[in-house]
């Protein structure tokens, strides 16, 4: 399922010219997936490249190869498209460890384990746990 709002053709390749001239370095050059590894590794126009999990990614997490390894680079390198999955990432936010919406990234970064949020844990259940609403 699609999150991302909806934008016609036209929409998206003026966003993806602007994107252009605004982040110029940050323009993919070629993409390409590793299955054995689920990364995916794009090369920039700027000759440095950058990987990312697909896993982390919203819409991606999951998928079959076959459909992650159907990339497109859309918007003159501005964006990653994949048609079968209906996914549109900016290369910008890839490499910038946007993974998906606001709120998908909020909820990815609660499901982080740190031992500090273990010791919060246990303390907080060494006075009783979480303290009861009033009313």
């Amino acid at each position: 399922m699609n999150t991302m709002p909806e934008l016609t053709d036209e929409e998206f390749e003026a966003a993806s010219r602007r994107g252009a001239e605004i982040g110029g370095d940050l323009l993919a050059r070629s993409v390409r997936y590793d299955p054995q590894r689920r990364v995916m590794h794009v090369h920039l126009q700027n000759d440095t490249s950058f990987s990312f999990p697909v896993d982390k990614v919203q819409g991606l997490a999951g998928a079959e190869d076959e459909d992650l390894a159907e990339i497109e680079i859309s918007g003159s390198g501005y964006g990653l498209h994949w048609e079968r999955l209906d996914a549109d990432f900016t290369v910008g936010g890839l490499a910038a460890g946007i993974f998906g919406t606001a709120r998908y990234m909020a909820a990815q970064a609660g499901r982080q384990k740190s031992e500090a949020k273990a010791a919060a844990a246990r303390a907080n259940g060494a006075r009783g746990g979480r303290p009861r609403k009033a009313g």
